[in-house]
């Protein structure tokens, strides 16, 4: 690329950070983003492009930019996406421009938004440089219940048909992977993520006298000590498998043995066989001790993300564009999937997908604190490092 060209990259650094910053104050949860999307829509607007704001209520935003070199015509689309979604923790950052809402963007959906609105900006006006077109898809609900899943739904990979899909996640997911580098990985990712919730109905009494009990929280260890065997005794060691139980929640004190017990957990897997082979598990599991203990189990698996793969050829075809333009040495593979989830992975069962990470954090205290810690935080001036990923992976596809 041009060294000129890049001079004009480099200008918006500082415009992705003043934007990073505005969305890092107003935090918001789920599928309901009002200030989020007022915010990005009004971006959005001040550029002249078009905003379909009809996705998920009105918390998702979608726009189009054609590109106009040659004058020639193609259906390719690249469709480029940011989440925008923040999570329920209080903020402990100590920066000045800390959110104070009670919620936190703990995990950097606001660097994403931050800098495809940049990559909207920059791309609206430089329609030259690209034939075909674009599409930057801004969603909700990453986090949870998901907001990717109905964007699809609601055609937001259609009109025009989106061809290939680009995402990216800042942060410092692999561990393995240096600051300021880009890794890639052809194949499975990242981990599908399925959520099972358990309620374990037996009968309270008297804790002097627990023979008279159907004791649930007696079950409820029996349970999730069975639920660990399901990676150790049934699937193979060199099988990726998580089994993570959560949230657990019975009992009012020491003296009464309750009637109830609630358990909630996730379960995560590089394979679709293993999902429905963990959840017969399961429902095997909880009959057995519905029997042994005489209670009554109810358990429900919900399957949620599907593991994030990236297609080979697009994968490979960007990993060579950006190299090329950014030095061999900034983008690297991951040597492993890893077994976090992204809902990223249901655009890659729709059309060719590309997910990369950004390595870019920040200490706090002397470390880094991670993701979903009330002390992340990133290092925003390396948000200019996806700006310039999207920007050349985009203008290399519709060349």
């Amino acid at each position: 690329m041009a060294k000129e060209l890049f001079d004009k990259i480099a200008n918006y650094e500082q415009k992705i950070i003043e934007w990073r910053r505005d969305l890092h104050q107003i935090p918001e949860l789920g599928l309901d983003l009002p200030k989020t999307v007022n915010y990005v829509r009004q971006k959005l607007q001040a550029m002249d492009l078009k905003v379909q704001d009809h996705y998920v209520n009105g918390n998702g935003l979608a726009v189009v930019i054609e590109g106009t070199k040659d004058g020639r015509s193609t259906d390719r689309v690249m469709g480029l996406r940011a989440d925008m979604d923040g999570l329920p923790i209080k903020e402990e950052t100590g920066l000045h421009f800390a959110s104070k809402n009670g919620n936190m963007h703990a995990c950097g959906h606001d660097g994403h938004t931050a800098t495809l609105l940049a990559v909207a900006d920059f791309l609206s006006n430089h329609r030259h440089l690209f034939g075909g077109k674009v599409k930057l898809i801004f969603q909700p609900g990453e986090e949870y219940p998901g907001g990717a899943e109905p964007m699809i739904k609601e055609g937001v990979l259609k009109s025009p048909d989106v061809t290939r899909v680009l995402g990216f996640h800042i942060g410092h997911l692999d561990k393995s992977i240096k600051e300021g580098k880009i890794s890639y990985r052809v194949g499975p990712m990242m981990a599908s993520m399925d959520r099972f919730q358990i309620t374990i109905k037996g009968f309270g009494f008297h804790a002097g006298y627990p023979e008279s009990s159907k004791g649930p929280i007696t079950v409820a260890a029996e349970l999730i000590t069975a639920f660990q065997t399901i990676k150790s005794r049934n699937i193979k060691a060199s099988d990726p498998v998580v089994v993570s139980v959560t949230h657990i929640e019975g009992g009012f004190n020491q003296n009464i043995i309750p009637d109830q017990v609630f358990i909630e957990g996730t379960v995560r897997t590089l394979n679709d066989d293993l999902r429905a082979f963990i959840h017969q598990r399961m429902e095997r599991i909880t009959k057995g001790l519905e029997v042994a203990y005489d209670v009554k189990i109810d358990l429900s698996y919900d399957y949620k993300y599907p593991v994030l793969v990236n297609d080979e050829a697009f994968t490979l075809d960007t990993v060579k564009a950006l190299q090329d333009e950014l030095g061999i040495d900034l983008i690297v593979p991951s040597e492993e999937a890893l077994m976090g989830a992204e809902d990223f992975a249901y655009y890659g069962q729709e059309v060719p997908s590309t997910f990369l990470f950004l390595a870019n954090p920040r200490e706090i205290e002397g470390q880094f604190h991670g993701h979903h810690s009330s002390k992340f935080d990133i290092d925003e001036s390396k948000l200019i490092i996806a700006f310039k990923a999207f920007i050349l992976a985009t203008l290399d596809y519709l060349k």
